[in-house]
């Protein structure tokens, strides 16, 4: 069956945009870290640096398993339809379902990685007086741009449309009728 439409995310044309909304959001929270806990203060130490990048890859990772899980708990997806990995030569990370969704709940399962990955680290950043996780929760949060792209575009669809996430591409493919996976 033909896709009624497709959804193709561009890397090439989206990296400088995250760039920038990265820069944005780093300065933004920094801001707000200086105004409403304490003032900024920049040291590097090893330990610092070691707990950013930890942090960094682990919340890349979990970014990815929340995906998964969305698809499980929004999607209802059998546990073998799931897909994990790491595209080194384009420099991202995937989980991907063979299962089609419909589009609202494909909706769910774009965003949910956004709230427990950033919003849920950056506010336990300022509860906990943590400028590095409130750092982090930022950078997250620009990381998760190709997701809102992507569901920015969704929308435009109708909420019973069924959508088939590319096992290889960032790429979703939109059918008006129930799609076989296996053709």
């Amino acid at each position: 069956m033909k896709p009624s439409s497709v959804i193709d995310l561009k890397l090439e044309e989206v990296v400088t945009k995250m760039l920038w909304i990265n820069i944005l959001l780093i300065a933004a929270f920094a801001s707000a870290y200086h105004f409403l806990v304490e003032p900024l203060a920049f040291g590097f130490s090893l330990r610092g640096i070691a707990y950013f990048i930890i942090g960094y890859i682990v919340l890349i990772i979990l970014h990815e398993l929340f995906h998964l899980i969305g698809f499980v708990i929004f999607g209802r997806v059998p546990f073998s339809s799931l897909t994990y990995g790491l595209e080194l030569s384009k420099g991202y990370a995937y989980a991907t379902t063979s299962s089609p969704l419909q589009n609202k709940k494909m909706r769910q399962v774009l965003l949910l990685p956004f709230w427990t990955t950033a919003v849920i680290p950056t506010i336990i950043g300022f509860w906990i007086q943590d400028q590095v996780l409130v750092l982090l929760g930022a950078m997250l949060a620009a990381g998760a741009a190709g997701d809102f792209f992507m569901y920015r575009e969704l929308r435009k669809e109708k909420d019973e449309a069924w959508i088939l996430d590319d096992p290889s591409e960032p790429r979703l493919h939109v059918y008006d009728e129930y799609p076989n996976p296996e053709e």
